[in-house]
């Protein structure tokens, strides 16, 4: 008995420091959130509305780093750091809402994407398609946009690099998705699945799976996971292959969950948008070129880069759509195009180029 009342004791003890803890939580996030009020005030008197001057991504990587730079445990340095951007989130949405334009519909990893960058206090609107994200932010119905660019393990996604080529839009940040599958069904077993649906990059993602345990059932690719998943919820005897938030969404039963072939398995999406965004000191530049096609053209276009120092991250060629075979190559380097070794390295780039675009420097992504 005595045992029982000592717990009982210091759980209660502990218990009123945690409420005394949260008190003093909920006082600081609302001065934070008064001080991001006092921030608006003084933009929107000195006439600057635009949302250039209230989402700053520059701002809130620096300050997501020093969180996780600064982060005393025991709680993982992430997951500090998804706290805070919820926090700074929720403080902007004060300021002003955005509105980030993906690829839909609702379910879908792009989705995911859009949330883990921005935060849940912004207003998300589905796509049906990666050119119609780029026309929502081209016509001003949408802030930004978040549109996938590659897979670890399948490569460059073609659609988004193309858009490029035609679109004054600039990159202003991006994020990477650790991508975990789920096979969802109405159903309660394996035995009952007739035909899977999905995005055909997730097909084969997870190829090595299917072919281990549901050899011959037909698998029909369609536009993206989360249209799976509604197709899913309608069709008896149909499954999909598709992340937790489809099942929440089209109240589907996870069958089999992780059924990725490669365990690392990661997306990387660009966040589009109308801004230049200045330097973090963290960051990445993508920019588009070409050459003429005459031996070791490739070579002198690449040279400044080496000469500078300059890391080229990926390089990735398309059909420039001009003429045939000649291609566009785009890349991405480390550091900011105001940085004075990258500002020097672009300028020997473009002096060789016969397209020279650079489509914008940003942080990299932190989480």
């Amino acid at each position: 008995m005595t045992d029982s009342t000592d717990e009982a004791g210091q759980l209660s003890q502990i218990r009123e420091q945690i409420d005394a803890v949260d008190a003093e939580l909920l006082k600081l996030i609302s001065r934070r959130a008064e001080l991001a009020q006092e921030v608006a005030h003084i933009k929107q008197t000195n006439g600057d509305e635009g949302e250039v001057a209230f989402y700053r991504p520059e701002r809130e990587a620096q300050v997501l780093r020093q969180v996780m730079s600064a982060n005393p445990g025991p709680l993982p340095d992430e997951e500090m750091a998804r706290l805070f951007r919820e926090i700074m989130s929720a403080c902007l949405a004060l300021e002003r809402p955005l509105t980030v334009a993906y690829l839909g519909p609702a379910g879908t990893f792009t989705q995911a994407a859009a949330l883990k960058h921005f935060g849940h206090s912004v207003r998300t609107r589905a796509q049906g398609a990666i050119d119609e994200v780029f026309r929502e932010v081209e016509a001003g119905a949408c802030n930004y946009g978040v549109v996938p660019i590659e897979n670890s393990t399948e490569g460059v996604i073609t659609h988004t690099l193309d858009m490029f080529l035609q679109s004054p839009l600039k990159v202003c940040g991006e994020v990477e998705l650790r991508i975990h599958h789920h096979l969802l069904a109405r159903s309660q077993s394996l035995d009952d699945i007739e035909r899977v649906y999905a995005h055909q990059q997730s097909l084969a993602q997870c190829r090595e799976w299917l072919d281990a345990h549901l050899t011959g059932v037909e698998r029909i690719p369609v536009s993206s996971n989360a249209e799976a998943a509604r197709v899913a919820a309608e069709e008896p005897g149909s499954a999909a292959i598709a992340g937790e938030a489809a099942a929440e969404l089209y109240d589907l039963n996870i069958l089999a969950a992780n059924i990725e072939d490669h365990p690392e398995n990661t997306t990387r999406f660009l966040v589009i948008g109308r801004q230049e965004v200045p330097p973090s000191g963290y960051d990445k530049t993508s920019l588009l070129v070409s050459a003429a096609n005459r031996p070791g053209s490739l070579y002198r276009l690449l040279k400044p880069l080496a000469e500078q120092g300059v890391s080229m991250t990926r390089i990735e060629s398309r059909p420039s759509h001009c003429v045939n075979w000649e291609y566009v190559f785009f890349l991405d380097i480390l550091g900011h195009q105001e940085e004075e070794g990258v500002r020097e390295a672009l300028a020997g780039l473009e002096a060789e180029a016969e397209l020279f675009k650079v489509l914008g420097s940003y942080p990299r992504a932190v989480l």
